[in-house]
């Protein structure tokens, strides 16, 4: 369906449709128009009659005056299925359209009202000519370029926490259901590639839970982290996307962060990012001749990668006195294993300084070091 095709997008200036419309440009053959807030009215029937499809995200959610949620939502929305109905009686031709709704619908206030309302306008759509048509009611939706202090306690929340000002908290038990933004693009570019004649709702799927005071929690602790260097499990689920809608409101002057470093006349020793359960990520320098370590562990366990330098890894048994030798240098990636009941250590076989990345499966506990002294 989208290959070589024409997408129109309504409220692509708004949060959603700056997320969708780079997505939708990165598609070979795909054509964006748009229609947003200021555009005269009268230029929709032609928009539509070009398009091949439309995506209808405009909406009204905090207008000065409650008039604007049946002018916008409502009335957007009908002005938009009439143009479709012309296009189709001119025509023949369908063109499949895609409603942003909210799950306000099920509420009795003015802007879920007007949601509905615009509901209603599709279905009849739909039902009037077999157009194809989607519904997505969605919940909160969180993601980068939302805007802050406006709907969305997501980005009021990272963009405060992200430029040390203070979030307010009324009832930290409340619970939030809460859609990414990628995912709710995905759903709307996967709804055009396959159209269906009439009316049909789609969900986007996962929906997260959490509650309020989680969700400042979390934040506070990616926050945190840049001091700390303990990193938050951000590899999956909401955790990683609200990581990166956090890190997306960082002002530009903490785009970077300082490390502590710990320097001596070996050379100089760097942690980067530590996690709960899966060690430390460091590097270290030495010097020409230097040589480092000298040392044993029971259970710790860690991995090296010169890369840059020569080294000469030495290695021996504890009980049984066996010895290894390993040479390696930053030309050729490869890792060397410290192994538990091994004393080893690292020399600079080279003539410049030596660079080393130093993985470790746990964090360093200064009262529990599990690293005992011992010449190779």
């Amino acid at each position: 369906m989208l290959s070589n095709s024409r997408i129109l997008v309504t409220g692509a200036n708004g949060f959603i449709g700056k997320n969708l419309v780079v997505r939708l440009d990165e598609l070979a053959g795909v054509q964006v128009t748009t229609f947003v807030r200021g555009d005269d009215m009268a230029l929709l029937p032609q928009l539509v009659a070009e398009a091949d499809a439309v995506i209808h995200l405009a909406g009204e959610n905090r207008p000065a005056d409650e008039a604007a949620f049946v002018h916008v939502n409502t009335g957007l929305t009908a002005a938009l299925c009439s143009a479709i109905k012309k296009a189709f009686r001119a025509t023949g031709r369908h063109v499949p359209l895609v409603l942003a709704s909210s799950i306000q619908v099920q509420f009795n206030n003015s802007y879920g009202r007007s949601k509905l309302a615009a509901e209603a306008e599709v279905e009849a759509l739909a039902t009037d000519t077999g157009n194809p048509c989607v519904i997505l009611r969605l919940p909160g939706v969180f993601g980068k370029w939302c805007k802050p202090n406006y709907n969305s306690v997501v980005a009021t929340f990272c963009y405060n926490i992200a430029h040390d000002l203070p979030i307010q908290i009324h009832e930290p038990s409340s619970i939030l259901p809460l859609i990414y933004v990628d995912d709710v693009v995905s759903t709307l570019i996967a709804v055009l590639e396959s159209p269906i004649s009439g009316c049909r709702q789609v969900n986007v799927r996962p929906v997260y839970s959490t509650t309020v005071g989680e969700l400042a929690n979390q934040i506070q602790a990616f926050r945190s982290s840049r001091f700390t260097l303990l990193s938050e499990r951000v590899g999956t689920d909401l955790v990683r996307a609200l990581y990166s809608t956090f890190i997306s409101y960082l002002p530009h002057d903490q785009f970077s962060y300082d490390l502590p470093q710990h320097s001596d006349s070996r050379g100089v020793f760097v942690e980067m990012i530590k996690t709960p359960d899966c060690g430390q990520l460091s590097y270290f320098t030495a010097y020409p001749g230097i040589t480092r370590g000298g040392h044993y562990h029971h259970s710790k366990s860690e991995k090296f990668l010169v890369i840059k330098g020569k080294a000469l890894f030495r290695c021996r048994h504890l009980l049984t006195n066996e010895f290894i030798e390993i040479r390696t240098s930053g030309s050729t990636p490869q890792v060397v294993d410290s192994i538990p009941g091994w004393t080893h250590d690292i020399t600079n076989i080279g003539d410049d300084e030596m660079v080393v990345m130093l993985w470790a499966n746990e964090i360093f506990d200064p009262n529990n070091p599990d690293t005992v002294a011992s010449q190779v």
